[in-house]
């Protein structure tokens, strides 16, 4: 099983990133629906898709509009949209609005609670929980959950970094957590502002949750070289980490 990250940036596109999703094909499940959604179509293999959304900011829900060919390109039976209420109810009103978007989606809006376990996946095989984040306007992680594997994966971006021991226990032995990791470390003070993660901060994390890969995601497009955050930084306090890009895929 595999994760394909489709798109790796924060806040805009680049000429070498577009914004956040990323897609799990064995399982129809997609983490948020930035611009890169365009390039889900040739990869489903299930009947049924499941997006997840950490909230309605547009470079997380922006590849909604792109349903309709998507869709055209792959026939599905189902696709779900999770979220909070409001957040659903941001898009629905906002984003899909007629004047800006005219054409109504076939999909399933489904409100997500905090704390709550639901199902999804292949044969709503997989076990998902959610956690509030500190974000303008509020985030969720989420946690993914292969019983039967013993399994699971954390999703955790447009954040601050939560180090409270209830956010090092949620997050304790996942086999691999996707933070993000927006700005350098001296950049903290812009990413405190603006709600976001830097490299110290999510290498301690990863550390004292006991994690067993750590991937750093939501990257500053306005970074094009083969370092975007300063990786000796991270390695020097949790070890080795990966810094996601467009293309890449993770065994899962």
């Amino acid at each position: 099983m595999k994760l394909h990250c489709l798109g790796t940036a924060g806040y805009h596109p680049s000429e070498h990133r577009q914004t956040a999703c990323y897609f799990i094909p064995d399982e129809g499940i997609v983490l948020d629906a930035g611009s890169a959604m365009f390039r889900l179509g040739q990869m489903i293999k299930t009947e049924t898709i499941d997006i997840l959304l950490s909230h309605a900011h547009l470079d997380h829900v922006m590849g909604l509009t792109f349903l309709h060919d998507i869709l055209t390109e792959r026939p599905v039976d189902v696709v779900r949209v999770w979220g909070e209420r409001e957040k659903l109810a941001a898009v629905r009103d906002h984003l899909l609005n007629e004047l800006i978007f005219p054409a109504p989606l076939p999909v399933q809006w489904m409100e997500i609670i905090p704390g709550r376990v639901f199902s999804a996946g292949l044969h709503g095989r997989l076990l998902i929980d959610t956690r509030v984040q500190e974000h303008p306007g509020g985030s969720i992680a989420y946690r993914l959950r292969w019983p039967a594997a013993e399994r699971k994966l954390v999703y955790a971006t447009d954040t601050t970094g939560d180090l409270s021991e209830e956010s090092i226990a949620w997050m304790e032995d996942a086999d691999l957590l996707m933070h993000e990791c927006s700005f350098r470390d001296s950049e903290e003070k812009w990413a405190i502002q603006t709600g976001h993660s830097w490299p110290s901060k999510v290498a301690t994390l990863a550390r004292e949750a006991d994690v067993r890969r750590l991937l750093l995601i939501h990257i500053n497009p306005k970074e094009q070289g083969p370092d975007p955050i300063g990786l000796d930084k991270v390695r020097s306090i949790y070890g080795d980490a990966m810094i996601a890009w467009d293309g890449m895929t993770v065994d899962l």
